[in-house]
């Protein structure tokens, strides 16, 4: 770690987020001004707040935006990013226990390494966010020792791969909305609220409204009130891909659903993807409570299936 020397610049947060396309773009958008850092948490001991592979992006101007804790250090690595900067050469830098840094305490009580890149190019970048435009993952690989950025196909999870940092990008999370009422407009609302891709499909063309829309980032969400207008939407969403599918309706109806279905000849396996009665908790009898039971469902699962 190098020794950090004076700078006159002040880091000021100038964007809030911690959406990994934003902060990209965020890059790019500094990088045609001038100097830009990435400085990114590539080693966790102990607990943290943020997971590996997550960033702060920091321009010479001193603006900054992103996490790589629960923001007791993001403004420290902004000006360590600065100091980068002006000497035109990365750095790690340690915050939280094994640092030499006793002012700065992380409240998890772990100790989190960052790693600081600057940007000599931005064709990493330009090709990460390319793959997510269309929805498609990556993986944007650090190599301390060269100093450089590639974009690579994305490991399971981010980490060290012998002498590389991988980070890992995934496309945003989609919930395709089948239903008519109130609650397909809260989940509708609350979903891109969450920042999530919400796609409201017309119950009447429901079907037909399918295909092209889902993939393997997408919930797929059933707010009907009536099994025979669900069953046609149902029977092809049990052929689209997604990481979640849920179905309005009790426990009584899902009996229903579920013997209609397999005298249709889907499998158990086939019906095992359907979670009903939909949502985390239950039951919610009102629109705004369906709505958080149903997003909280959709990021739990997408947490446990894409580590």
């Amino acid at each position: 770690m190098k020794e950090s020397h004076w700078v006159n610049t002040s880091p000021v947060r100038t964007l809030r987020t911690d959406d990994p396309l934003e902060l990209l773009k965020f890059a790019r958008a500094g990088f045609r001004g001038g100097g830009v850092a990435i400085a990114m948490l590539v080693g966790i001991r102990g607990g943290a707040a943020r997971a590996l592979g997550s960033q702060v992006v920091v321009t010479e101007e001193g603006e900054f935006a992103g996490f790589v804790s629960g923001g007791c250090v993001e403004a420290a690595v902004a000006a360590e990013a600065l100091l980068a900067i002006s000497e035109g050469g990365d750095r790690s830098v340690l915050y939280g226990e094994g640092s030499p840094f006793f002012d700065i305490v992380l409240p998890c009580g772990g100790g989190i390494t960052v790693a600081i890149h600057v940007l000599r190019d931005i064709d990493a970048i330009d090709q990460v966010v390319e793959c997510l435009g269309k929805r498609c993952p990556a993986g944007l690989a650090y190599a301390p020792q060269q100093q450089s950025l590639s974009c690579v196909a994305p490991p399971e999870q981010a980490g060290w791969h012998g002498d590389t940092f991988v980070s890992v990008y995934r496309p945003a999370t989609r919930v395709v909305i089948s239903g008519r009422g109130i609650e397909a407009e809260r989940v509708a609302l609350l979903a891109e609220c969450s920042g999530y891709d919400a796609v409201v499909l017309d119950p009447s063309r429901a079907a037909e409204g399918l295909d092209g829309v889902a993939d393997a980032y997408s919930a797929i969400v059933l707010l009907h009130h009536d099994l025979d207008a669900e069953l046609p939407f149902l029977e092809k969403a049990l052929k689209a891909p997604g990481f979640y599918l849920g179905a309005l309706g009790s426990t009584r109806t899902h009996r229903k659903r579920i013997e209609r279905l397999r005298g249709l000849g889907f499998s158990d396996e086939e019906l095992a993807r359907i979670k009903a009665p939909i949502g985390l908790f239950g039951p919610a009898r009102e629109a705004s409570s369906l709505a958080i039971s149903v997003l909280a469902d959709v990021a739990a699962t997408r947490l446990a299936t894409f580590v």
